[in-house]
């Protein structure tokens, strides 16, 4: 039992990790320009129907895809995947269409919110699961790192990019097109567990994702908000250039007085 209760806590603590991370890079850089209240109301929703919805994953495709892979007697129903996608889909899509969400138009950034929080819980599942199949290895390690850093950001770009398109007016098309992604990305995570070359795949598609995602979440914003965060940004660039000019000229100042 304690065994097992130190397997939890090592998942547990990967997956806020990656949590953490992701929302450092994009909520932090447009923090003020989005409803925060409603972002955390995500993150919780994220987190109650991203543990129903992992456990349900690991279950039904995860678990059979190891056991398929140790006796080649459990073989995977791609029926179970395409619906256990579908449904977080449109569960998605109805959190997203809420009132408060819809009235700031901040479908991206609150899809965000809830897609690290679904991506949270899915890492941490995965985690535990190949720390009880597998034995420590350098290997086991680097897999283990690169899916709490990369499994709650992935589930973050497909669930804002579901957002984006919903803003656009795209309703089922949001829908079919974040289900297609969900399939995929579970498919790669499952395969890995097994083949993690299988990283190599997955690391570019997701560079350009999260290009993409930048745009979704900049197009969302007002032009008056866009205008604001310029100067922002601006603002910050000439602090961070000060910062770094100061300590010369100080340290310029003190050999001329030593001289």
């Amino acid at each position: 039992m304690a065994n097992q209760l130190v397997l939890f806590q090592i998942a547990s603590v990967s997956a806020l990790i990656g949590m953490t991370l992701g929302w450092k890079g994009v909520m932090t850089r447009y923090s003020g320009f989005y409803d925060l209240p409603t972002a955390w109301s995500n993150v919780f929703w994220g987190i109650l129907l991203g543990g129903l919805y992992a456990s349900q994953i690991h279950n039904n495709i995860i678990l059979p895809n190891l056991e398929f892979e140790a006796t080649q007697d459990t073989v995977v129903n791609p029926i179970n995947l395409i619906l256990y996608c579908l449904i977080m889909s449109i569960i998605v899509h109805f959190l997203l269409r809420r009132n408060r969400v819809r009235s700031g138009s901040s479908q991206t950034t609150s899809g965000w919110a809830l897609g690290l929080a679904i991506g949270g819980m899915f890492a941490m599942v995965v985690i535990f699961a190949i720390l009880q199949w597998y034995d420590f290895s350098p290997i086991l390690l680097i897999s283990i790192l690169m899916i709490c850093l990369l499994a709650p950001r992935c589930e973050a770009i497909i669930t804002s990019y579901q957002g984006h398109l919903m803003l656009m007016g795209k309703k089922w098309g949001a829908i079919l097109r974040a289900t297609m992604w969900r399939c995929g990305y579970v498919i790669m995570f499952a395969y890995i567990l097994s083949a993690p070359i299988g990283w190599i795949f997955i690391l570019p598609v997701m560079l350009i994702a999260d290009r993409a995602a930048e745009t979704w979440i900049w197009e969302s914003i007002p032009k008056e908000g866009k205008k604001q965060l310029r100067k922002i940004w601006a603002r910050q660039a000439r602090e961070r250039k000060l910062r770094k000019v100061s300590p010369n000229i100080a340290t310029n100042s003190q050999v001329k007085e030593s001289e």
